[in-house]
């Protein structure tokens, strides 16, 4: 990471999940972190107690939302950077309220950068993308294995979607973070912004407060822990690409270290083929962990749902000097662990400790 500034690095979104972690990881650098979050989601006050209590002073709070511009631009001035990471994250919302997922990823990201232009231009700004913006894949043959769902194409299946697969924005959501994405390339491209996009695939790990909506794996793990039923949306054989918040905050932070040499560039990320399950791999994996197969139910699959998608991050991997990400099984003990170790009172009445299992 580059020397210690006294300005602030601008975390958006700095209470949710990835945000919350890449602050800390920051703070702990003896960075000064600013945190900006309208504190939408269930739980992610926590996160910032957390962040608080063991940063102090480093840790400064604005309680907002992405739509107020007079707090967006106060919070932009003065930012040695900015990592941009608050949304409108569910598709499913995107579809029942498409005003305010148009609002907040679109509008709001286009006067984040539009302040950035005017009162900081020499900070580099790190957005956080989707895979969405590839759409729903209907051109891929896909087949159907004891592994999932992949590619009839053998060489789409072993290596992942790369960069050069072209957008095709689906759903209001995709509409929505896919324009996002391609103004934070056009500003580095037409204004000299210095700005780079990552596309994430699944993430998950510590401080993830999953739902139904997002956040599957946390999710898959939060119900197990209690017995309560998983509902799969689809068959359960869909497969994503998923990756360990840890080493997607490596990710960030060398983005933000070599923004010079990928400004204008967007990369796929997520845990890479080494990394690739379906729906139905992990329950039996949850199931393994606890030593109780999940119980499941099955309902209709939901709009802009992908069969399959697996992120190529090997652009990322040489561009970012980045390790092979953390093995999943090993990423979902440890996510198991954390969720055990940081249950509410009133969790604590209602889940089940899993039984020790070897790592295999």
């Amino acid at each position: 990471m580059r020397a210690v500034s006294d300005k602030p690095v601008l975390v958006t979104g700095g209470a949710g999940f990835i945000g919350s972690n890449l602050a800390d990881r920051l703070a702990a650098q003896g960075r000064k972190v600013r945190i900006f979050d309208a504190l939408s989601r269930d739980g992610v006050e926590r996160n910032l107690e957390w962040l608080t209590n063991r940063h102090g002073d480093l840790i400064e709070v604005e309680i907002a939302d992405l739509r107020d511009e007079q707090r967006l631009r106060s919070a932009v001035r003065g930012s040695e950077g900015i990592f941009h990471f608050a949304a409108q994250v569910a598709v499913t919302t995107s579809m029942t309220d498409p005003v305010l997922d148009f609002e907040v990823n679109i509008a709001s990201t286009f006067r984040l950068l539009e302040a950035v232009r005017e009162l900081t231009p020499q900070a580099p700004v790190i957005f956080a993308s989707t895979n969405k913006v590839y759409g729903d894949l209907e051109d891929i043959a896909f087949q159907t294995t004891e592994r999932g769902c992949h590619p009839a194409d053998a060489d789409l299946a072993r290596d992942g979607v790369s960069e050069s697969r072209p957008l095709d924005f689906h759903t209001p959501y995709g509409c929505s973070k896919g324009a996002a994405d391609q103004y934070v390339l056009d500003y580095a491209r037409s204004y000299g912004l210095r700005a780079a996009v990552l596309r994430m695939s699944c993430i998950y790990g510590q401080r993830q407060l999953g739902t139904e909506d997002q956040g599957w794996v946390a999710h898959f793990l939060i119900r197990a822990l209690k017995g309560e039923t998983i509902t799969l949306f689809g068959d359960g054989e869909q497969v994503r690409d998923i990756c360990d918040v840890a080493d997607t905050c490596d990710a960030y932070l060398a983005a933000y270290d070599r923004i010079d040499a990928i400004s204008g560039r967007a990369f796929n990320w997520g845990g890479g083929p080494d990394n690739a399950i379906s729906l139905l791999s992990l329950l039996k994996e949850i199931g393994t962990i606890t030593g109780e197969m999940p119980k499941i139910a099955f309902a209709e699959s939901r709009p802009g749902d992908q069969r399959w998608f697996v992120a190529d991050t090997s652009a990322a991997d040489r561009a970012l000097g980045l390790n092979p990400r953390k093995p999943w099984k090993q990423g979902v003990r440890d996510l198991s662990q954390w969720l055990m170790e940081n249950r509410t009172p009133a969790e604590e009445e209602r889940i089940v400790a899993p039984r020790q299992v070897a790592v295999l």
